[in-house]
């Protein structure tokens, strides 16, 4: 019976250890579980991480390829219709404009030239018949309004065939060979009759051998002769003409990509885009041009200025659903900072006044103006 007894002692101190194991065995099971557990969760909120990153990577991919579209298609714009880029023709196009200007004055110049040199060489000088103490001339038909009794008892009347009869009012000579040549100038249409402006003698010849050079310096400089000098002056306005054809060509384009820009960096006040600007080398017609063009936008206001040496030039103009701004208002009282004038409508108004170095501060004083409103 004593053997049994520490043979059960020892099965229940078996069983006890065996129990403390399987104890053990779960705790560690247990553990071993929450940390499955615990390194699912982190895989899980890891995954979820990575599906983040991969939806960033995503939006990412799809902002570049929106920003290679866009930079596609300002590449075009610049690049233009011709496939030609427009960014280097900026600079020439000022220059252009300038000797376009200068080009097309001197071709007026020298057409007005060219036409008076060719009538001159096609003008036939007419010999004029002098009479002396004539008393069988028609005197009605003179139309004189003085009395003759003061002028004496011999009076000089000039006759030109059937064209014209007249008492002398000019120098006399003892011979018509003193005159030399008579250059016609020009004539107009003066009342009933006609005016005629002329040269004789050796102004006539001063005259005639001056535009006799410059009709040799016309020629030299268009490499031609005299008969073709006409001609390479309308190959020259031509050639101005399709300049000035691409300058406006250009001048679109770019003024479009210049209007998108501006917008698109505008600053932001009450909802409305405020586009300030300062041109130099410009032209009113093209500021006009550019603020017409940001106008037809709805909530845009644009504040430009053209600076000409010591004078500015102001143009305000704003969108037409802007009901509460008024662009006169605005550039009359801002103005005053300039010493200037100016007036327009509520959507455009311009002025000048002097350079004198208050023009950020103008324009600071405007954008408190449109915050105020």
């Amino acid at each position: 019976l004593k053997g049994y007894e520490n043979i059960n002692d020892e099965i229940l101190s078996l069983k006890k250890e065996e129990l403390k194991l399987k104890e053990k065995l779960y705790n560690d099971f247990d553990k071993q579980l929450k940390d499955i557990n615990k390194t699912f969760k982190e895989k899980e909120e890891l995954w979820k991480n990575q599906q983040e990153i991969l939806l960033y990577k995503d939006k990412e991919l799809k902002l570049k390829s929106k920003s290679y579209d866009i930079e596609n298609k300002k590449n075009k714009v610049l690049r233009g219709e011709a496939s030609l880029r427009v960014k280097p023709y900026i600079e020439e196009y000022n220059k252009s404009l300038k000797e376009s200007i200068k080009i097309q004055k001197e071709l007026e110049a020298l057409e007005e030239r060219i036409v008076n040199l060719k009538k001159e060489k096609e003008e036939r000088e007419k010999n004029f018949e002098i009479l002396r103490n004539r008393k069988d001339i028609e005197l009605p038909k003179l139309k004189i309004k003085e009395d003759l009794s003061k002028l004496g008892d011999n009076i000089r009347v000039v006759k030109i065939d059937d064209i014209d009869m007249n008492l002398c009012c000019g120098v006399h000579m003892k011979n018509t060979l003193d005159l030399r040549v008579i250059k016609i100038k020009k004539f107009e249409k003066y009342k009933k009759a006609t005016r005629i402006e002329f040269l004789c003698g050796t102004k006539a010849i001063e005259e005639m051998l001056k535009r006799e050079n410059y009709l040799n310096k016309i020629c030299k400089l268009l490499s031609s002769k005299e008969e073709d000098a006409y001609k390479s002056i309308e190959n020259l306005n031509n050639k101005l003409n399709e300049v000035n054809k691409e300058n406006r060509r250009l001048e679109e384009i770019i003024s479009n990509y210049e209007v998108k820009e501006m917008i698109e960096s505008a600053e932001k006040i009450n909802n409305m885009n405020v586009i300030v600007k300062v041109y130099e080398n410009k032209t009113m017609n093209y500021m006009n041009k550019i603020a017409n063009k940001i106008i037809e936008k709805e909530n845009n206001i644009g504040l430009f200025a053209l600076k000409n040496d010591d004078r500015l030039n102001l143009l305000f103009a704003c969108s037409k659903n802007l009901e509460k701004m008024d662009m006169n208002i605005l550039l009359k009282d801002s103005i005053k900072l300039i010493d200037g004038k100016g007036g327009g409508s509520k959507v455009l108004a311009q002025g000048g006044g002097k350079n004198n170095s208050n023009l950020d501060s103008l324009f600071d004083y405007v954008k408190i103006k449109i915050k105020s409103n």
